[in-house]
């Protein structure tokens, strides 16, 4: 591909799952486009595990942001069509919840009308599987009943994919009924492979990595960034526009760049555990509680190989009492604690590891008694995530544009990184053609890859970044 001197460049700083998408669109539509990430490899940032097709493990956010979050879940699968492990999700409300069954149905119905709109519109949309299947509820004497039963191998119904949990669930803890929802897994590290093998084949895509930003000025109508590269050096180049995709870092770049922004930044922290003892295809479960008590939300997320990734939604597991902090009013970037600072910037402490793991375990057993003898398999994916403004349950967010083509990618969920990414092409005017075609059709580089392809390399980034390789295999059908 011919690069004209007059075409314009943009610059993405910060190679997460929001630069490295605005970087995969631009570049497949043509444009010149130099991709900037201060660490070793792309989409290394906060856990992602979970496609939130509907917004269903968030009772406290609107209708409209579920919505979005289901069409922008939509569009994002379509462009990485090997990074889902198709399985339900069941949410279960215990006992101990204020909460009732009966609050979220009536969202359920909205969730599954919009749904089916989008599939009238466009067959290709119909990633989650058929709309009268989005989702479907379980009374407890049907799960008592699918608890004699045998799955399957590979789960061929919604009622094989609950067979484990009626087994091993404590039902007399749950309200009912429990909710079976189409809200599929999503593999980070094959969504990092993805990345990987559509950047390095596309020429007008310049990927520059351990590489760190350090000014920003504008003048004559061009971006003036200095920058450090891996040994230390300093460089400058210029550009056109100015794409902020630094995740719980934007404010740093905001500062440089001379436009405020208020937001806040939070820390959390996924744990990877193994579970000897099971050999059965699980769905994901979510059994809900109190963001932040100690009977905050549990979540289990299945792999391949008995791994199982879990949330607890405590101050002592996933939160922690001091990581959620806010902008200033006179500077953009909320300030971590030195401590999780460290921990993003060094790892953690071993015995750190262990032991939130291990809470984490127990949090788990409460619920599912059997799953007390799952081990510590591996450290914690971790990570900071920024949330524009106050808002705290904010989670369906995109991008905000300012004066001298300068554009910030504010993604909450992963699952908004390619809607952003068209808004900078639509408000920019960089491609006045630009959406008329389909997904697949504007990304032929994307679509050329096969699902083992991707797995190969989703297992290459797990064994560098030192995780277990089951976090990168296809799970599910």
């Amino acid at each position: 591909m011919t690069l004209r001197s007059q075409d314009p460049r943009i610059a993405i700083i910060g190679g997460g799952i929001a630069g490295a998408t605005a970087a995969v669109h631009l570049g497949e539509l043509g444009l010149n486009v130099v991709l900037m990430e201060k660490s070793a490899g792309l989409v290394s940032g906060p856990p992602i595990c979970h496609l939130h097709a509907g917004g269903n493990l968030y009772r406290e956010i609107s209708e409209q942001q579920c919505i979005d979050l289901l069409e922008q879940s939509i569009e994002t699968v379509r462009l990485y069509p090997h990074t889902l492990n198709v399985r339900p999700t069941l949410i279960a409300i215990p006992q101990s919840d204020p909460g009732q069954p009966e609050e979220i149905l009536p969202r359920l119905v909205t969730i599954q009308n919009a749904y089916r709109k989008l599939v009238e519109q466009d067959a290709a949309n119909q990633v989650l599987g058929a709309v009268d299947n989005y989702y479907r509820l379980y009374q407890r004497e049907e799960l008592e009943r699918l608890a004699q039963q045998q799955q399957a191998n590979p789960p061929q119904s919604d009622d094989e994919w609950v067979i484990p949990f009626a087994q091993h669930a404590d039902l007399a803890q749950l309200k009912y009924p429990v909710v079976l929802v189409q809200e599929y897994g999503w593999s980070v590290f094959r969504l990092a492979a993805s990345v990987d093998l559509t950047l390095e084949a596309l020429p007008n895509c310049q990927v520059m990595l351990r590489t760190e930003l350090v000014d920003a000025t504008f003048q004559d109508n061009q971006w003036r960034l200095t920058y450090l590269d891996a040994q230390g050096e300093r460089h400058t180049q210029t550009v056109d526009y100015l794409v902020n995709a630094c995740g719980f870092e934007t404010g740093r770049v905001d500062d440089m760049a001379r436009h405020h922004r208020q937001r806040l930044v939070e820390f959390k922290a996924a744990y990877v555990t193994h579970w000897p003892a099971c050999h059965q295809w699980w769905p994901e479960v979510i059994f809900h509680g109190p963001r932040g008590s100690e009977d905050g939300m549990a979540q289990l997320t299945p792999y391949a190989d008995g791994t199982f990734q879990l949330h607890g939604m405590t101050e002592s597991i996933t939160l922690f009492a001091d990581g959620l902090v806010a902008s200033t009013p006179t500077s953009a970037q909320p300030q971590l604690p030195l401590y999780l600072q460290h921990k993003i910037e060094r790892g953690w402490p071993m015995s750190a590891q262990q032991e939130r793991t291990v809470r984490a375990i127990q949090h788990m057993s409460r619920f599912v008694p059997s799953f007390d003898n799952a081990e510590f398999a591996g450290k914690p994916l971790f990570g900071a995530q920024q949330i524009p403004g106050d808002d705290v349950t904010l989670r369906a967010a995109d991008v905000s544009f300012e004066a001298n083509q300068y554009a910030r990618l504010e993604v909450v969920k992963g699952s908004s990184a390619l809607r952003a990414a068209r808004q900078l092409v639509a408000v920019w005017q960089l491609k006045p053609d630009a959406g008329e075609l389909s997904i697949e059709t504007e990304h032929p580089c994307s679509m050329a890859f096969t699902a083992q392809q991707v797995e190969q390399q989703a297992i290459r980034l797990c064994h560098a970044r030192g995780y277990p390789a089951a976090l990168a295999k296809v799970y599910g059908l």
